[in-house]
């Protein structure tokens, strides 16, 4: 069974990845693939925060791994 993974759980990959250091990145990216529902999925404080903060944790921790950023 393969499902398209929703906007949300999409913007939690990117977040995760180390590679967006905010959200404004990951409206972008979501946007270039096609997800033009990102800004009406992507709001309020609580997921905003909480996408910020696993963009900030995992950016650090690719920079600390050698890894590109």
């Amino acid at each position: 069974l393969n499902r398209r993974r929703t906007t949300i759980e999409r913007a939690f990959d990117l977040a995760n990845s180390g590679e967006y250091k905010s959200v404004t990145q990951i409206r972008r990216r979501l946007r270039d693939e096609g997800r033009w529902d990102s800004d009406g999925q992507l709001f309020g404080r609580t997921i905003v925060g909480q996408l910020q903060r696993l963009c900030t944790t995992s950016a650090a921790a690719a920079v600390s791994e050698g890894a590109p950023t």
